[in-house]
């Protein structure tokens, strides 16, 4: 098996392993993990000019900037930041010398007879800027290895096709991944029957999931004081899990 497939499918099995209620949330934790250690960690990647070069070139989202911050390492959060800031700086100059508040377009554009963009110009740029994240990017492309290796074994590992068969389901972001993938690694009698199975295992999960977030419920009722909790202590958690992904009742991580 190629160096590549055993990087990914040791964490599949794992993820399987775990009977979370949806192993892509599991994977996706353990990448967030690993990517915020090589942003930030000891490895000091914020120190090497390749890897700054991006980092000043696509910036942090919102969410990962909070990350960042929860994260610890004042040092490494500022030298990041100190010429990223740099960066923005240059382009938020170079986009305000072309912005015309009144439509009309710098002198320039008129004289090519090109459309002006207007205000459309600079809130554009913001828009995209807000969008870019080295991190989201770095979660992305490695997702998508995952996805692949999720099919890759899916087809040809039956130990692995029969834990998929028989796991607690997806939360419903990542169930809409596997299932855009699935229409282009299947075709034909193997994707309607894969869909078919996926179509299955997400109905009975959300039906068990209903009903233990239900006895939750029912538990602050005074006369089910003394009763069994059964599986649904941590059913509010799991619930939000199995709705938008991810792990709401998780501490915040940092630097270790």
């Amino acid at each position: 098996m190629p160096v590549k497939e055993k990087l990914y499918t040791i964490p599949l099995h794992d993820a399987m392993n775990e009977n979370d209620e949806c192993i892509f949330c599991f994977l996706e934790r353990k990448l967030l993990y690993k990517t915020m250690d090589f942003v930030l960690g000891d490895s000091s990647s914020y120190m090497e000019s390749d890897i700054r070069e991006m980092t000043d070139k696509e910036g942090f989202c919102r969410e990962h900037t909070k990350m960042m911050f929860d994260y610890g390492n004042a040092l490494g959060n500022g030298l990041i930041l100190e010429t990223h800031l740099k960066k923005v700086r240059q382009e938020l100059h170079e986009q305000l010398s072309q912005y015309s508040p009144s439509g009309k377009g710098s002198p320039f554009k008129r004289i090519l007879g090109k459309k002006s963009d207007g205000q459309n110009s600079l809130s554009s740029w913001t828009e995209q800027r807000n969008k870019s994240c080295f991190i989201c990017t770095r979660l992305k492309e490695e997702f998508e290895c995952y996805l692949d290796t999720f099919f890759f074994m899916y087809k040809g590992n039956d130990e692995f096709r029969q834990k998929a068969d028989n796991c607690k389901g997806f939360c419903i972001p990542h169930f809409g991944a596997l299932m855009e993938k699935a229409s282009r690694e299947l075709s034909g009698s193997d994707l309607d029957q894969f869909n078919s199975r996926m179509s299955g295992i997400m109905e009975k999960n959300l039906e068990r999931m209903e009903e233990e977030l239900t006895w939750f419920v029912d538990k602050f009722d005074y006369r089910n004081k003394d009763a069994d909790w059964k599986n649904s202590r941590d059913a509010l958690q799991r619930t939000m899990q199995k709705l938008h992904g991810g792990y709401p009742a998780d501490p915040v991580y940092k630097h270790q």
